[in-house]
């Protein structure tokens, strides 16, 4: 159950387009259906979907779960990087949801593990997610058991999840570890911030991997794992993640998308305690992003300060 306060900006509005702004229901149809069902309340009480919000109240909600007619199996082109009988390590392309959302029809990484390894529920076999626009590498268990045991490691911290971000400015140190608690933002849910009533413990840890003219290569690795950490955390110390168009300034270097790949992924196996570990190159878009951020004039670019 998912409990959200109303923020100043929210008040007034009807409870069926708050919710549907929502990352967590994320269509207009989604948020109808879960305030026909009843299992919506606002300060505890079942409310119409037209019923006006105030600053303040609190909105109680269910999980959305995505109909099992969306999760047929689907060939795909997915790259693994590592493969045994228990377990895959997949490299996810950017543009590609992990699971399925309300709202969404098209296919996701679920569908095409569904192919690949069989299994059932909204999202098989998955230990941990990246964001729709976040490319890089995840792991993926082939079974119940060996889900639970790659589970247990994620909460132990030992499975390390290391990412190359290329960031606006330069941090004021050569390494770094960022700990601030992040959250759903309390003036705009459909962000997160450091500006939260809900908000939870979150550690980042960066190192400088290389110096460009007027941005910054960075190693980032993750010690807990909350929705759009890197990309708040970073943005937090003033250098926002470049391309990012919610917590940065948008498009630059002719990316589409954010810079943000996950690298490498370092765990011990949960079944025979080798250490794996798998690495994934730079995708092209990023890799020619780079090179430009690597011989740029900062000073020709528009909106550049």
């Amino acid at each position: 159950m998912h409990s959200l306060t109303v923020p100043d900006d929210a008040a007034g509005g009807r409870l069926d387009r708050f919710l549907a702004s929502l990352d967590e229901v994320g269509s207009r149809a989604a948020a109808e259906r879960l305030i026909e069902t009843g299992a919506v309340t606002v300060d505890g009480r079942a409310r119409p979907k037209s019923h006006k919000l105030a600053a303040g109240q609190t909105v109680s909600f269910p999980a959305v779960e995505p109909v099992m007619s969306e999760l047929a199996p689907q060939e795909m082109d997915i790259p693994v990087r590592y493969r045994d009988d228990h377990l895959l390590v997949v490299d996810k392309s950017a543009g590609l949801l992990v699971h399925p959302v309300p709202g969404y029809g098209g296919p996701t990484l679920v569908h095409g593990l569904l192919h690949e390894i069989g299994g059932e529920g909204p999202r098989p076999g998955i230990v941990h997610r990246l964001d729709r626009d976040t490319s890089g590498l995840l792991v993926v268990a082939r079974d119940d058991r060996t889900l639970a045991r790659l589970q247990s490691l994620l909460r132990r911290r030992r499975i390390h999840r290391s990412y190359s971000a290329l960031v606006r400015g330069r941090p004021a140190s050569r390494r770094g570890t960022i700990e601030a608690p992040i959250g759903r933002d309390r003036r705009d849910p459909t962000r997160v911030s450091l500006d939260s009533d809900v908000a939870k413990p979150a550690v980042t840890h960066f190192t400088i991997a290389e110096l460009c003219p007027g941005r910054t290569l960075l190693d980032v690795e993750l010690e807990t794992g909350r929705t759009h950490q890197i990309r708040v955390h970073l943005a937090a110390i003033g250098c926002p993640v470049v391309g990012d168009r919610v917590y940065g300034h948008g498009p630059e270097l002719g990316l589409e998308r954010q810079f943000l790949h996950a690298a490498r992924l370092r765990f011990p196996h949960p079944w025979s305690g080798e250490q794996i570990d798998v690495r994934s190159p730079l995708p092209p878009d990023l890799a020619a992003a780079l090179e430009l951020a690597r011989g740029g004039d900062v000073r020709a670019e528009p909106g550049f300060r």
